[in-house]
């Protein structure tokens, strides 16, 4: 059988005495991932990980040539050495653990590592809800075919990847192309994320280093994983014949390697957008040899990227178009696929439009203190009762930090409380809401300041976007929630705080990640690809910015009140 139990072991190590490293006194305190530890001068935060037991990723042999052991220091960066020539692609507060050396006992230094999900392998694995029709098959005498052509003669699974490609989480999945099943997903914070927290600090940085380090290592984090799987399964990364990657438009050509300062400046379109556009190319989907990039699954088969559907409007959206299937609706349904940037599709069959809402990471986790994204450590739910704070954590771990679910649930608990007003002001105290009083967790008014700005921008888009298809929230038939946190969020928070319109509950679904289960999809269908292909370019596009409308409902979408409570001026 293909797939095995894995047993997974998470031990909690207690606070350890100091050790021997050569080179002076000790350092009163290092915080790595939170967990405290003291250290004499001379250690790596590399020998830190090591004695607190967390598992660092590196495939160098610790040299600093692999660009895997990211960590981001914090606090304390002055009793650290100055960044190596290994290091030189790295900005802001980002460091190899292995090339991070402690040089005096003070300041304190804090550092986190980046957040990587336990990757589940799955015993029986959960079947792909699309007729079975992959482009890698299997023929006579062990042959392996890659879309009616032979590529390959060995034994073994017939395997494929698929991957959600967000700016700050990474989610990748195995499937066996023979049968659909998901043998193993995992999923990991975007390592990208020394080069900037939103799509266009990435294109800056990709244009003022002239490099691929963006690529590189966000390709040596995806062989990592599809390693991992392979291994826990007894497979070989040979078996992996197809790698189907879905994401928005910098992502996906990011990890392809193209060139992405076209997206950065109007009209903000993709290389192959504008190459489609002009009639130089037939589809905006991308297609290569994993060799070209370096990925490690068997060199004769195929990396797909989805078409994107137009400029910020990606490939994550097509997926997620797909997965809900808006080309056969009957009745006009909204999809919402939250991340970094909000993305949105109104409508059904041939009357549809889209747009990238302007909103920012603040829901992914950047740019509010405690934030994080939706892995193992976050809160993920919060209620006030009695005066009392009571929340629950992914994985039952000690509290990281607060993910976007558990932001919103927050928001509307001070909101029903009556402790924050419409304005996102806290009513009394310091200025910050504590949630878990012992790892010093708390929101504060600039924290729901960013907040404020990224509902905004939601519920703009949403209310545009139907006033532009004279449609009204009761011709709505369906509001897909789509995103890593979505399957979470508490509609009724959302809805006291304006970030969703007010509509009956029941019409409110929740998709979870549809990107991944589009992409999922996407590589087990053939046929599927094609109907996607020629139905995205068929959807119309809003750039919200530009609307006339839109700073009208965005001021009053920052408002934390119902949105049949909003009066946008001049509109």
């Amino acid at each position: 059988m293909l797939a095995r139990k894995v047993d997974v072991i998470i031990l909690n190590y207690p606070r350890l005495a100091p050790r021997d490293f050569p080179g002076g006194r000790l350092v009163s305190e290092l915080f790595l991932n939170q967990r405290r530890l003291d250290i004499q001068p001379g250690a790596t935060l590399f020998d830190a990980a090591d004695l607190l037991g967390l598992k660092l990723p590196s495939s160098c042999g610790r040299h600093g040539s692999c660009h895997e052991c990211i960590i981001q220091v914090t606090a304390g960066e002055e009793a650290l050495n100055p960044r190596t020539e290994n290091e030189d692609f790295l900005r802001g507060g980002y460091r190899l653990a292995c090339q991070c050396r402690l040089e005096r006992p003070e300041p304190v230094v804090h550092a986190h590592a980046l957040r990587r999900g336990t990757p589940q392998i799955a015993a029986s694995g959960r079947p792909v809800p699309v007729a079975l029709a992959p482009a890698v098959t299997r023929g006579p005498d062990d042959t392996v075919l890659l879309d009616g052509e032979p590529i390959a003669q060995r034994r073994g699974p017939l395997l494929g990847a698929a991957a959600d490609i967000g700016t700050t989480t990474v989610v990748l999945r195995l499937v066996d192309l023979e049968t659909g099943q998901i043998v193993a997903a995992q999923s990991f914070e975007n390592p990208q994320m020394f080069g900037g927290g939103d799509v266009m600090g990435r294109i800056t940085y990709d244009r003022e280093t002239k490099r691929r380090d963006l690529q590189q290592v966000l390709v040596a984090y995806l062989n990592r994983s599809l390693g991992e799987f392979c291994e826990a399964l007894g497979a070989e990364t040979d078996d992996i014949y197809e790698f189907v990657a879905v994401g928005n438009a910098t992502m996906r050509d990011l990890l392809f390697g193209y060139d992405v300062q076209t997206i950065g400046v109007k009209p903000f379109m993709s290389v192959s957008e504008i190459e489609f556009r002009e009639g130089q190319r037939e589809t905006t989907a991308l297609a290569c040899r994993p060799t070209r990039l370096r990925l490690a699954i068997n060199r004769k088969g195929r990396v797909w990227g989805a078409p994107l559907i137009a400029c910020h409007v990606g490939a994550d959206t097509a997926a997620c178009v797909a997965a809900v299937d808006v080309e056969r609706a009957a009745r006009p349904v909204i999809i919402m696929d939250i991340g970094t940037n909000t993305e949105l599709v109104v409508g059904h069959g041939e009357r549809v439009l889209c747009a990238s809402c302007p909103a920012g990471p603040a829901f992914e986790g950047a740019r509010v203190t405690w934030g994080m994204p939706g892995l193992e450590g976050a809160i993920e739910s919060v209620r006030l009762e009695n005066g009392q704070v009571d929340y629950r954590v992914i994985g039952d771990a000690a509290p990281a930090g607060i993910c976007g679910s558990g932001m919103i649930d927050a928001l509307g608990e001070l909101l029903r409380t009556g402790r924050m007003n419409m304005l996102g002001r806290l009513e009394d105290g310091d200025g910050r809401f504590l949630i878990a009083e012992a790892a010093g967790i708390y929101l504060s008014n600039k924290d729901i300041s960013e907040l404020a700005q990224a509902k905004g921008a939601n519920i703009a888009g949403i209310l545009i976007l139907l006033r532009e298809l004279g449609l009204t929230l009761e011709e709505v038939d369906r509001f897909y929630l789509a995103g890593g946190f979505a399957q979470y969020i508490d509609i009724e928070h959302a809805i006291r705080i304006g970030m969703l319109p007010r509509m009956p509950v029941e019409k409110f679904e929740k998709l979870g990640n549809a990107a991944i289960e589009g992409a999922t999809a996407l590589l087990c269908s053939t046929d599927l690809r094609r109907r996607l292909d020629a139905y995205v370019h068929r959807i119309g596009h809003v750039e919200l910015e530009n609307h006339p409308a839109f700073f009208g409902y965005y001021v009053e979408g920052m408002q934390f009140k119902a949105s049949d409570e909003m009066a946008p001026a001049g509109v």
